[in-house]
């Protein structure tokens, strides 16, 4: 019986050091095209950052790597999660979007965030400064509204 727990165990290790040199994709751009909504819009600099903070990381072609990012199988769950978040909504690529998708996708937003659905709280678990405020969820509710 020790020996099949030692071979779990070993087996378990093996497949931990080879998932190591699995590759996943990197999402960061040098530059900030001006298909972003920071180009389409203006954005006061207090939504901006709240949007920076709590949202970019997924939605955008800029994402800030935490240093578990880097470890399989972290690597993987977050390279999924980052694809997963730009099919539905990429800010880097909002003034691509047709301006009925542009304002479904605003009112969405609204909706989400006013719900408590966005950011993911499995995001903010992690990142507790994503985490939005009342004040925070108003003034990107205000913002939004006013556009």
């Amino acid at each position: 019986m020790k020996s099949y727990i030692k071979w779990i165990i070993y087996s378990l290790l093996i497949v931990l050091v080879g998932i190591q040199f699995i590759p996943t994709s990197i999402n960061q751009q040098e530059i900030t095209p001006y298909t972003d909504i920071r180009k389409v819009y203006t954005i006061p600099d207090n939504v901006l950052t709240i949007l920076e903070v709590s949202c970019f990381d997924c939605h955008s072609n800029n994402t800030n790597y935490p240093f578990y990012s880097r470890i399989q199988p972290m690597a993987m769950l977050m390279d999924k999660h980052v694809r997963e978040g730009k099919e539905e909504l990429n800010f880097s690529e909002f003034g691509d979007y047709s301006d009925r998708k542009k304002r479904n996708k605003l009112f969405s937003i609204q909706n989400q965030v006013k719900d408590g659905e966005m950011p993911l709280s499995s995001y903010t678990l992690m990142h507790n400064d994503a985490k939005l405020t009342a004040n925070e969820k108003k003034l990107i509710e205000e913002w939004i509204t006013n556009l």
